[in-house]
C-alpha cells in the first residue's frame, strides 16, 4: 500500500493528531495487514460500511477507486453493491451505484 498523506494534506496543521492517526494507523499500520485480511477484502468491506452509513462523499469514491485498484471488478461491485442494497437500504445502493459506474466505466 503507496504511504498515504491525506491525513496530513488535508487537516495536517487543523488537527495534526487525528491527521497522524489517519495516516500512520488506519492506512498504515491496520491497511498493511494483509496477513489478516487482504487489502482487497479490506476495500470491499470499507465501501459496505460507507454505503451503509450513507457517506456518499469524496472518501466513498476514493474507497470505490481503492476496490478497483485492489482487482475488485466491475462484476463483482455490482453484485456487492446489489446484496448490500437489501440491508443498508434501496436509495443508498442508488448513490453507490452512481459513483461505482463512474469509476468502473472511466477508468
Amino acid at each position: 500500500m503507496p504511504i498515504v498523506t491525506a491525513g496530513r494534506d488535508e487537516l495536517g496543521t487543523f488537527a495534526p493528531k487525528f491527521a497522524e492517526l489517519n495516516d500512520n494507523i488506519l492506512f498504515g499500520e491496520i491497511w498493511s495487514r494483509e496477513d489478516r485480511l487482504s487489502a482487497r477484502d479490506r476495500s470491499i468491506v470499507t465501501v459496505v460500511a460507507l454505503m451503509s452509513s450513507g457517506m456518499f462523499d469524496h472518501s466513498f469514491k476514493f474507497h470505490l477507486q481503492n476496490a478497483k485498484n485492489h482487482g475488485v471488478t466491475k462484476n463483482e461491485i455490482v453484485e456487492i453493491l446489489t446484496h448490500a442494497a437489501f440491508y443498508v437500504g434501496w436509495p443508498k445502493a442508488w448513490a453507490a451505484f452512481k459513483m461505482a459506474k463512474e469509476i468502473w466505466e472511466c477508468n
